[in-house]
């Protein structure tokens, strides 16, 4: 076989996934948050955990060396790294070629489209692009002032049927409906102290904030959350810098978060704690 010919390489076994792509996911954590989080979570919380269907990986290596990845946890959309748009296509035909259905597909912006203009072409779906984000990286944390009135607190186990609550308004907020079952969610959140309210000065939780747990250095902010009835107070600014801080406590080299570049006044707020851009990203649709 010629060593320069790139080839990809599908499994369905984690560890062996993660034998051979562990350095790369590793050596650009930023970019490779995604992967690296849920590969975490499949590790740590079992194979299942984001639905019933097995997860399916891929490795692209050329010369002995890997040059991208995939993973898909059925029945959501498939996650790919940066690709070339050869490699996108060589890809769509590939799983085209397997019958593998595909509800969508989420990478970078070009790679996205690159793929999602393939997959169309191969199998005659519709592709439809349903958000665009943008990844940020933490520069100088700098809290909101003026900082509302109340304080932070981590959840624990008495909150956990208002996390529950909380994370199933936030999925339909959003719009991608859960990928996580809520109660399991909020499970895991809650044994590694992963979500802080910002409270008011009568304990009441007005907000949330989330992180995924630390892999290669990396912590990702998620699931920030304000009851509509509640919002414009500077609570949401509040808790993410909360969470922001203390992941740097903790020892996180890089403090990341995707926004949604449909909602202006999240990209703003974020800025102005201190994140800055580092790449776009897309998520398509597909459908017959």
């Amino acid at each position: 076989m010629d060593t320069d010919t790139a080839e990809w390489r599908l499994t369905p076994d984690l560890d062996d996934f993660l034998t051979r792509a562990g350095d790369f996911l590793r050596s650009r954590p930023a970019l490779h948050t995604v992967p690296l989080t849920v590969t975490e979570t499949l590790r740590t919380r079992g194979p299942h955990v984001y639905g019933d269907g097995a997860p399916e990986f891929g490795v692209l290596e050329r010369g002995g060396a890997v040059r991208a990845t995939f993973f898909r946890t059925p029945p959501h959309q498939l996650n790919l790294t940066s690709l070339t748009a050869e490699e996108a296509r060589t890809l769509a035909a590939r799983l085209a070629e397997l019958g593998r259905p595909l509800p969508g597909v989420s990478a970078d912006r070009d790679t996205a489209a690159a793929f999602a203009e393939a997959w169309q072409r191969h199998t005659g779906a519709t592709a439809v692009l349903r958000q665009r984000q943008r990844l940020y990286r933490l520069g100088t944390l700098t809290p909101p002032r003026p900082i509302p009135p109340g304080g932070p607190r981590v959840a624990v186990e008495p909150d956990r049927e208002l996390l529950v609550r909380w994370h199933l308004e936030f999925a339909d907020a959003v719009g991608t409906g859960t990928v996580r079952d809520a109660g399991e969610w909020a499970d895991a959140r809650i044994e590694h102290g992963g979500i802080t309210f910002w409270e008011d000065p009568d304990g009441m939780p007005v907000a949330m904030a989330g992180t995924t747990p630390q892999v290669a250095g990396q912590v990702r902010v998620a699931s920030v959350y304000t009851p509509p009835h509640l919002r414009g107070r500077g609570y949401a600014g509040a808790a993410t810098a909360e969470v922001s801080r203390a992941a740097l406590t903790a020892g996180a080299k890089e403090v990341l978060l995707f926004t949604d570049l449909a909602n202006p006044t999240s990209n703003g707020l974020y800025q102005r704690i201190g994140y800055r851009p580092v790449a776009d990203f897309a998520v398509y649709d597909f459908s017959r």
